[in-house]
């Protein structure tokens, strides 16, 4: 694996609004090499459409997700 590094990498978990305003932060530090599990609490949140920014060394990853309540 050409980019792996065990020391780990620089994460970021970060939710945002539809409009793109960030709304919280989940993750913000360094990880060593693993499987992780980060829960998120919405009670805060109004339910629609919001979009969570996975970032982890030079990979990135956005992906849309619903909260009902």
């Amino acid at each position: 694996m050409e980019n792996f590094n065990p020391g780990g990498e620089f994460v970021s978990l970060k939710i945002y609004d539809l409009i793109g305003k960030e709304a919280a932060t989940l993750v913000n530090e360094k990880l060593s090499p693993g499987m992780y599990r980060v829960e998120f609490d919405g009670s805060n949140f109004t339910s629609g459409i919001y979009f969570y920014k996975l970032e982890a060394g030079a990979f990135k990853d956005v992906k849309r997700m619903m909260l009902v309540k």
